[in-house]
């Protein structure tokens, strides 16, 4: 099978990851109004669609910026996708309700559909990972984000003022700590399953 060939729209992906204002307006101007006509289509308003936008943005972001999103397919179906996902979701909460999700099947959107299904699944496994992050102790908490940051171990030694043998221990145990917190959460079967 053939690699897929990357979108031009691969533009906006790199516009966001590099902060570049004039094609992250673009992003606004081109492809917002469709997001706001369509929240405001479903129990929505302008300021809803544009909270969804952002969220939107910032999960595009974290994908890009973690996974090394590439593109193969338009932005613009991308994008609608995770905004429409996510309103869906947010009338889901308020109604109490399952939503269906109805998608147009085009061919031509199905890098779209897979893209934005990688997107929600990035964003429930980076939600699900905060939420258990928050359930550990505030050392635990430190050593995680530390570690996992642009730190050696020793660095993170240093600045929690411990030795770099019990760093590295308690990382350990945090980390191990964390995996089961995270593995017997019912969001993680979810996940698993779904």
């Amino acid at each position: 099978m053939a690699a897929k060939k990357i979108h031009p729209d691969q533009k906006y992906i790199e516009a966001l990851l590099a902060n570049n204002r004039e094609l992250i307006d673009e992003i606004y101007t081109k492809f917002a109004p469709k997001v706001i006509g369509y929240v405001r289509k479903n129990s929505g308003d302008e300021a809803a669609a544009r909270d969804i936008i952002q969220e939107a943005l910032i999960t595009v972001y974290d994908q890009a910026k973690t996974k090394g999103l590439q593109l193969t397919c338009p932005f613009d179906a991308y994008f609608f996708l995770i905004c429409k996902r996510k309103w869906l979701n947010v009338l889901k909460k308020r109604s109490n309700k399952e939503v269906t999700i109805e998608e147009e099947r085009l061919s031509i959107h199905d890098d779209a559909h897979e893209h934005a299904t990688a997107t929600q699944e990035f964003e429930q496994q980076q939600n699900l990972y905060i939420a258990m992050l928050s359930k550990l102790g505030e050392t635990c908490k430190k050593i995680i984000t530390l570690g996992f940051s642009s730190m050696s171990m020793q660095e993170v030694a240093d600045q929690l003022d411990i030795t770099y043998a019990y760093a590295r221990k308690k990382k350990s145990l945090c980390i191990g700590k964390l995996t089961q917190l995270i593995k017997e959460s019912p969001e993680y079967q979810q996940l698993k399953n779904g």
